[in-house]
């Protein structure tokens, strides 16, 4: 074939070759810059769309993570209120009964024993009262208070439809003191007052005292299996919310993992592709330039 002026049938195609090879040498270098082999919609819509989803249900799942941490630190609060409430020998409902079974005693000071019986029936409401996380507080209630509260413990996505899962708090359930006497340590008995307000220091060794004192122990133990079995529900309402948070964490990790599945690039394939097109690009410019060269051999043939 003849040589042309027009035509550089060899420059053509060795400039084909390193636009070609620019383009993947500019490729390669975006993703080891971004370490990303899919980092926008051009490079692979059906996967940058599937990974643009699951880093919104990530995010979805880190305000879950936050709201169970919340939620948590709400629950501990009331929790530990109650098992205070419950008290030991020497506090709360536990002392309140010994020393209501003291009081039995023939002959003893009531009196006395009623200055204990305020005391710790006063501790009680101010550990209640007390009970306040983020402005919640469960075990004393008001007339705004919530009825129920839905603690957030899950979120899950199937197609374009969001489910948010809640674990459900009835407040009655641990309410001690409510703004109608209903609660468990307000409310009154049948025939007594209620553990918050009863008084012994005018009692004597009478019969008909003594079977009040009697109703007054039993309304007590009443007292203690209520409040027992309310710190037992929000003990197991603890359990949940801690395992709940301990799925959410592993299901973010696991949506990471499967997000940079789709669009993380292998860095060591990256790596050994860019020195292989630079030195492409070197051997095309080499050949450019010598296919450039024959295009000036032509003049020496008019010399």
């Amino acid at each position: 074939m003849g040589s042309s002026l027009l035509t550089n049938s060899s420059a053509m195609t060795a400039l084909q070759t390193l636009r070609n090879v620019s383009s993947q040498l500019a490729t390669t270098q975006n993703r080891i810059s971004t370490g990303q082999r899919v980092s926008t919609a051009s490079d692979n819509a059906a996967y940058w769309s599937i990974a643009t989803s699951m880093r919104s249900d990530n995010a979805a799942l880190s305000a879950v993570s936050d709201s169970l941490g919340l939620s948590a630190a709400t629950v501990d609060t009331e929790y530990t209120a109650l098992t205070s409430v419950i008290g030991d020998k020497d506090s709360g409902l536990t002392k309140l009964q010994a020393l209501l079974v003291e009081a039995k005693t023939a002959g003893i000071d009531r009196t006395k024993i009623q200055a204990d019986i305020t005391q710790i029936q006063q501790d009680m409401k101010l550990k209640a009262s007390s009970a306040t996380f983020n402005g919640i507080n469960w075990l004393s209630t008001t007339a705004a208070t919530p009825t129920t509260f839905n603690l957030v413990s899950s979120y899950s996505r199937v197609g374009g439809t969001p489910t948010i899962g809640s674990i459900t708090v009835t407040t009655a359930n641990y309410s001690l003191y409510t703004a109608t006497q209903t609660g468990i340590l307000d409310t009154a008995g049948s025939t007594a007052p209620s553990i918050n307000t009863m008084t012994i220091s005018a009692l004597t060794d009478s019969a008909a005292d003594q079977t009040l004192l009697d109703g007054y122990i039993s309304q007590v133990t009443a007292g203690i299996n209520s409040v027992a079995s309310a710190a037992a529900n929000l003990g197991a309402v603890k359990n949940r919310l801690a395992t709940n948070t301990e799925f959410v964490k592993t299901l973010m990790d696991s949506v990471d993992r499967g997000i940079g599945q789709l669009v993380d690039a292998d860095m060591n394939a990256e790596s050994t592709r860019l020195q292989a097109l630079q030195t492409q690009q070197q051997l095309g410019v080499q050949a450019l330039s010598i296919a450039n060269q024959n295009s000036q051999s032509i003049l020496s043939l008019f010399r």
